[in-house]
């Protein structure tokens, strides 16, 4: 058998089996095998993590790249940057917030002219669900997004509208006949309508803003959803969820075998409504972060399996449409940046509640895989897969600072706390693309497409 083009050998090596010293094989760019930790070939390059922890490559389901026509907010050559300083291997971009958004063939090539030469971790690519593109469905899977999002409330920009129960049937119909997965933005316009201006009303007070989008928007939204999963048949997944009121409707779901599957976001766990400061604008998305309970019942529903994933739902803009001079929540724009900071947000606040390295690898990485239908090749450290790695220590810790981040903008809620788990280098098909705040010359990803296209 040849020899390995490199071997990365540490004593907390982290698979889908289990935690231990091993020695990962890496030939072609993908894992070769999974070995002891002395079984190490004579004259091959070796990478030596000691004690800190390899993980596998994180895969990052839900983020907001914003090129072409909006990369002022942000672009692949930053987003990728990010990614790629955060351990994250693998993104997959939203159908909007670029123009033209990614709804028919013609869009999805210019979205993939954008990005092409830019990354500097592989990217794939959602397709988006709106009124009238029914149509363009199959044309889109055919030519390789990995599935599809809609909105069932205003989307936040006028060229993606959101889609009501009598629009969203037929697509969900079209999506079964495909195998395709539909990812929805499950908020519904009736409650937030009905909470118009009930409460409190300045609008430099969190609490003003909470109100305006009830748990009700999402609860009603995810009843809609497991009953049209459950007439269709499509796969249907919830994103950024937040509501603990509807984690009964999810677990009952997932109790009847139906393919609906939902995920939430490191902002839900780590934050909490009570804490956030009046004006304090880069606070805000939507659904919004709810109160301190709310997000221990989510801690609770994840450890359980009732959501399977976090992801960053990273949605930047231009610092003034934050609105953080007025601190006006309910004009500032709905998004929270964290790209780089998803695994560390994350094992910071996991490790006080008894989760463990293995829970962040399936979270971060191998259940974001599998909803993107990149199981079979990114997530986990197996033979056969990508080698996507990264080495991670978690003993170090380290404080969010402007200059450590590579997002276009550097606004951001997290900035300022201490955060703990460093990574220490990032690779990507066995190619080192980062290592301590230095970054491999030239982009080495590759834009990843459905394996029906």
């Amino acid at each position: 058998m040849p020899l390995p083009d490199l071997v990365v050998r540490g004593q907390q090596v982290v698979t889908h089996e289990s935690v231990r010293p091993a020695s990962v094989h890496v030939r072609g760019g993908r894992v070769a095998d999974v070995r002891a930790f002395e079984d190490v070939p004579a004259g091959c390059a070796v990478v030596e993590a000691g004690r800190l922890v390899v993980l596998p490559g994180l895969v990052d389901s839900h983020v907001h790249v914003n090129e072409p026509g909006r990369a002022e907010w942000e672009g692949f050559k930053t987003a990728t940057r990010a990614a790629a300083a955060g351990g994250t291997t693998t993104i997959v971009d939203m159908p909007l917030n670029s123009r033209p958004p990614t709804t028919t063939v013609e869009h999805f090539r210019e979205k993939l002219a954008a990005a092409e030469g830019k990354c500097r971790v592989d990217v794939a690519f959602w397709g988006g669900v709106v009124p009238g593109n029914r149509g363009d469905l199959a044309p889109l899977r055919a030519e390789g997004v990995v599935g599809f999002k809609c909105f069932l409330v205003h989307s936040g920009v006028e060229e993606f509208p959101h889609v009501t129960e009598a629009e969203l049937r037929p697509a969900l119909q079209e999506l079964a006949r495909l195998g395709a997965t539909l990812i929805a933005h499950a908020e519904l316009p009736g409650p937030i309508e009905a909470a118009a201006g009930v409460g409190v009303d300045d609008p430099r007070r969190y609490e003003t803003f909470l109100r305006s989008r009830p748990r009700a928007a999402e609860d009603e939204a995810v009843r809609l959803l497991v009953r049209l999963c459950r007439e269709t048949g499509a796969r249907v997944h919830v994103v950024h969820h937040s509501s603990a009121d509807s984690l009964p409707l999810l677990a009952a779901a997932r109790e009847e075998g139906l393919p609906l599957t939902a995920e939430t976001c490191p902002h839900y766990l780590s934050f909490a409504a009570e804490e956030v400061p009046e004006g304090a604008t880069e606070f805000k998305c939507c659904p919004p972060i709810r109160e301190r309970a709310n997000r221990e019942q989510l801690w609770d529903a994840l450890g359980r399996g009732v959501i399977g994933m976090v992801v960053s739902d990273h949605s930047p803009c231009p610092p003034e449409l934050k609105r953080r001079d007025e601190g006006d929540f309910m004009q500032a724009w709905g998004g929270i940046s964290s790209l780089q900071f998803r695994l560390p947000i994350m094992w910071t606040e996991a490790q006080r509640r008894g989760h463990t390295l293995a829970d962040l690898a399936r979270w971060l990485a191998r259940e974001p895989a599998r909803l993107a239908g990149l199981g079979g090749r990114k997530g986990s450290i197996a033979p056969g897969l990508d080698a996507d790695l990264v080495i991670f220590d978690p003993e170090a810790t380290f404080r969010v600072t402007p200059d450590l981040v590579e997002h276009r903008h550097k606004l951001t809620p997290y900035a300022g706390r201490t955060l703990a788990g460093v990574v220490e280098a990032t690779f990507l098909r066995g190619r080192r693309i980062y290592e301590r705040g230095e970054f491999a010359e030239g982009p080495a990803g590759e834009l990843l497409k459905s394996r029906e296209s």
